[in-house]
């Protein structure tokens, strides 16, 4: 009989690995405490029509990555290929827009589903972390959106990063440079891909960010947005320049950066590895403003930003970078046991030392002391507990430093109150 294997473009995270994960998502939710930014879990399918108004029916995602199905109800539905969209429609359905306390400052992580050709760092199944800040346009709160991703970055260790940044305008200004875009490419239109002669009529922005044809020589010449920018636009990125600047993260500006996704204005942004050997997608987290995303899923005007990162691209850079997470890979004690009646006496002992608040373990293999010495090691056993029928009689257990080798005898029934002084020691 055939084995059943994993689907093309998912992966399982095993034990040994996914203390990584653990790590990375402790240190979000921990400065998502302190930038005040509290979590919010969305549905994992949501109405087809909420990604065709949000991330817009020119881009990739639409066009070609979506999971997409018809429930029993014949409603079309589909798995999130992003989480911006998600929270929006929450933030609107649920009517924060009308609390207390705004702007509402929201984080989520969770799986994402896109069908594309996988490749490394790239799966159809991935996970992201992210943050939305809806009901501002103060760009302060773009630079602080900005240096929290930063600060996930540097916090876990990575050096090798940089951050790109453009404008993409406001409405008007965007309007100016699709004018100008179109004329650009318009006379060549025909020796781009049939993605790129669509775009060209619907969202001519969208041809910058093509894949197949990034080398054509009308790209490198393609009129810049930031020459575009009307004095509102220009005033808004350069005061999110002097906070990046005031709060000492380098930054470069990059005309050509434009984001795969319809609903960004204004501040768009990158964080990128430069780490050698990292692969040929640089790219470790994107965000950027929304303005008028909260009106096109039918709620009242309120801005945001945002950004996401992939949590296996965080570990592939990681490890391009030789960074060994301060993981914690022992644990308290472990309990030998020799005879029948001391090891039924470990099983309560041992849930005694979990209930305290330690990791413990012991054999289940009927294995001898030697074996269970082993096993202990193996475990990363801080320290072994010995029981055996004799101890047992005489109410002691004997306690092993596995780092030092000293051994201490004590007495059983007080055992646990006296490996408690101990941990704290």
């Amino acid at each position: 009989m055939t084995s059943i294997q994993i689907p093309r473009g998912t992966q399982d995270i095993l034990p040994g690995e996914i203390e990584k994960w653990q790590l990375i998502e402790e240190k979000a939710r921990d400065l998502c405490e302190r930038f005040q930014y509290s979590e919010i879990r969305t549905p994992i399918f949501e109405h087809t029509e909420l990604f065709l108004r949000s991330v817009g029916d020119t881009t990739d995602i639409v066009q070609k990555e979506m999971y997409t199905f018809d429930d029993r109800g014949d409603r079309s539905l589909t798995l999130r290929p992003e989480g911006t969209a998600a929270v929006v429609r929450s933030f609107v359905e649920n009517k924060m827009f009308g609390g207390a306390t705004q702007p509402v400052k929201l984080y989520y992580m969770g799986p994402m589903f896109r069908y594309e050709r996988p490749q490394a760092g790239r799966y159809r199944q991935f996970v992201q972390f992210g943050v939305e800040a809806i009901g501002s346009n103060d760009p302060a709160i773009d630079a602080e959106v900005i240096a929290l991703a930063m600060s996930l970055y540097k916090e876990l260790g990575l050096e090798k990063i940089k951050l790109v940044i453009n404008s993409l305008g406001d409405k008007e200004s965007r309007n100016a440079h699709r004018e100008a875009l179109v004329n650009h490419f318009k006379p060549r239109i025909d020796e781009f891909c049939q993605d790129c002669r669509s775009r060209l009529g619907k969202n001519p922005m969208r041809i910058l960010d093509c894949k197949q044809d990034r080398d054509h020589e009308l790209m490198k010449s393609a009129p810049s947005i930031i020459d575009y920018l009307n004095d509102d636009s220009k005033k808004y990125f350069e005061k999110v320049q002097q906070y990046l600047t005031d709060l000492d993260i380098a930054f470069e500006v990059d005309p050509n950066l434009v984001r795969g996704l319809d609903y960004y204005n204004h501040t768009a942004f990158e964080i990128m590895s430069n780490a050698e050997g990292f692969g040929a997608i640089t790219t470790l987290c994107g965000g950027g403003r929304y303005n008028g995303l909260t009106e096109e899923i039918g709620g009242p005007e309120a801005p945001g930003i945002g950004f996401a990162m992939s949590i296996e691209r965080f570990i592939a850079a990681l490890e391009a970078e030789q960074i060994k997470l301060p993981i914690n890979e022992k644990i308290d004690c472990y309990l030998v046991s020799l005879g029948e009646e001391a090891k039924d006496y470990t099983v309560g002992l041992l849930h005694k030392l979990r209930l305290a608040g330690f990791s413990a373990e012991r054999d289940y293999l009927n294995r001898k002391i030697k074996t269970q010495f082993k096993a202990a090691d193996r475990s990363n056993a801080k320290y072994v507990a010995i029981l055996g029928e004799d101890e047992l009689k005489a109410n002691k257990i004997t306690l092993k430093s596995m780092e030092t080798g000293d051994q201490t005898e004590m007495e059983l029934n007080t055992f646990v109150e006296k490996f408690i002084e101990l941990a704290r020691q």
